[in-house]
């Protein structure tokens, strides 16, 4: 069982930090997945008939993000939010990128509520799991990359575990190490946002879509919240 923990300085520094943990076991990501296809081609005609356009950095779940970064050392214009990337990319191709049914799945939750969103391989993990500033000495493997090593800049918020770091800059981007194949079978998901009072409502709503989105083609599903409060969850 992994354990996630939000750590106490970053708890202090975001009180009103909510975070959703969804996870699956026994996950069959090569077999169709018709309801994550279906998401995926409505937000695509949505935006190709001009009905609606993901949330942009005026957006306030966004502009939050980027003034969270800015408070770490991060430049969000260079180094974008997740879900920022995400639908600037969306909505300059009108398309969103096709990788694994778990991913797609996650990313149209994304895209579609303006949350950031992510997802660690649990059978890649070392220990447990903490959302914490760095000290420096931490090593990150870029997704995609790797043969790339990489070191936060001490105070940058990461997810990271005993071996290293799971995520840069919040969000940004994952490793390599841990990253959702089409072969990941135990799988946590993770839906964030820094304004529980505000957006609290909508997080829930999208850990539920993604939950709909998971459960027929997973063994057994659960959610879990982290806050300030209840800063650990066990999943």
């Amino acid at each position: 069982m992994t354990s996630f923990h939000l750590s106490p300085a970053v708890a202090e520094a975001f009180p009103s930090t909510l975070i959703a943990l969804v996870t699956a076991v026994g996950l069959r990501g090569r077999e169709p997945w018709p309801h994550t296809s279906a998401a995926l081609e409505e937000l695509e005609q949505q935006i190709a008939a001009g009905v609606w356009r993901p949330a942009d950095e005026a957006d306030p779940r966004i502009e939050a993000w980027h003034t969270a970064y800015r408070s770490f050392g991060t430049n969000p214009r260079r180094i974008r939010p997740s879900v920022d990337a995400l639908g600037r990319r969306f909505a300059k191709k009108g398309t969103l990128p096709r990788i694994n049914p778990a991913v797609d799945s996650y990313n149209a939750v994304s895209v579609r509520h303006g949350l950031p969103a992510g997802a660690f391989d649990l059978d890649q993990v070392t220990g447990d799991i903490s959302v914490r500033h760095a000290d420096g000495t931490e090593s990150f493997t870029p997704l995609g990359e790797p043969g790339t090593v990489e070191h936060p800049k001490p105070g940058e918020i990461i997810y990271a575990d005993a071996t290293g770091v799971l995520t840069r800059h919040w969000n940004h981007r994952d490793a390599h190490r841990t990253r959702v194949t089409e072969d990941s079978t135990h799988v946590a998901f993770v839906l964030e946002t820094l304004h529980a009072e505000r957006d609290g409502d909508l997080l829930k709503l999208a850990a539920d879509e993604l939950l709909d989105l998971l459960a027929p083609h997973a063994t057994r599903t659960a959610g879990y919240y982290l806050t300030p409060a209840r800063p650990r969850a066990a999943v």
